[in-house]
Formats: C-alpha cells, sequence, structure tokens
C-alpha cells in the first residue's frame, strides 16, 4: 500500500470510529494492519496535598519539594469553571490558519461546543466546553504546546 493511500486508509477509520460507538477496531489490508483504539476520556479527580510533620521542616534544604500533581486538583475556580487539556499536544484556536476562532472572550458556549483543536501524534482532536456559560477567560496561545491537566478557558456558569 502506497503512503499517500495508507494515510487515506487510516483517515477513514478514524472517522468511522468518531461515527460509531467503536471503543477498538484493527483491519489489515493489503498486508498492512492496523489497530485503532480509543481512550477513555480522563477522569477529573481532587488531589488533597498532605504535609505529615516534619517532612518540610522550614530551613531544611535537603528536603526535596513533592511533585506536582498529574491530574487537575479541581474542575471549578471561585465561581469559574475550567476546561482542561485531555491529552499533551498542540493548541489551534481555529479550524484553519485563515480562519476565525472557534471562540473569543465573552462568547457563549455549550456541552458540544468545540472552543479548540488539539493536534497529538498528527490527530487533530475537538475540544468541547462540556458546560454551558460564558467564555471569561483564555489561557493559551494559538499553536502552543499543552500539557494533560493544563486550564485552557474559564467558563463563567449559565444561571440556571
Amino acid at each position: 500500500m502506497e503512503p499517500e493511500g495508507l494515510e487515506e486508509f487510516i483517515r477513514t477509520l478514524i472517522a468511522i470510529m468518531q461515527e460509531s460507538e467503536l471503543s477498538e477496531l484493527e483491519v489489515e489490508r493489503e498486508g498492512v494492519r492496523v489497530r485503532l483504539q480509543k481512550q477513555p476520556p480522563p477522569r477529573v479527580t481532587e488531589v488533597v496535598a498532605v504535609n505529615p510533620a516534619g517532612a518540610m521542616s522550614p530551613g531544611r534544604s535537603d528536603a526535596a519539594a513533592p511533585p506536582p500533581p498529574t491530574v487537575p486538583e479541581t474542575r471549578t475556580r471561585g465561581n469559574l469553571v475550567e476546561i482542561t487539556s485531555p491529552m499533551v499536544g498542540v493548541l489551534y484556536e481555529a479550524p484553519a490558519p485563515d480562519a476565525e476562532p472557534f471562540v473569543k472572550t465573552g462568547d457563549e458556549v455549550e456541552p458540544e461546543t468545540v472552543v479548540c483543536i488539539i493536534e497529538a501524534m498528527k490527530v487533530m482532536n475537538e475540544i468541547k466546553a462540556e458546560t454551558s456559560g460564558r467564555i471569561a477567560d483564555i489561557l493559551v496561545s494559538n499553536g502552543e504546546a499543552v500539557e494533560f491537566g493544563q486550564v485552557l478557558f474559564l467558563v463563567e456558569p449559565a444561571q440556571e
């Protein structure tokens, strides 16, 4: 299978998975085996730091700081809801370089509103708001590398 044909074949398989309830797909064609598997959405958990007595005594320079948590500590910041990155990748604020951004500060969003795209391993992943409200702040720039759990947007929740 030619590289161009393989790339189109893989794109077609990805589209099939996105449009269906499939979580895993394995196909063999012309001696090439492709296996795709969806990862479950990340779970948001609350991390509580505990400082045991004497673990970090003032004045001790040999005490190492604990590593930062790898999951977001919370999904809210005051009365604002955080939209965090579900993966490591490069963030794009628009579907194309010459297109308008998906959202701007002050825009109203619904749970299914696409707020950005994160490219990971040459796959473009739409990131949805997953909440209703108004974009209060955008904390990242177009083309910026983002980390798992990094806060991307702050949303003022819709009044119910």
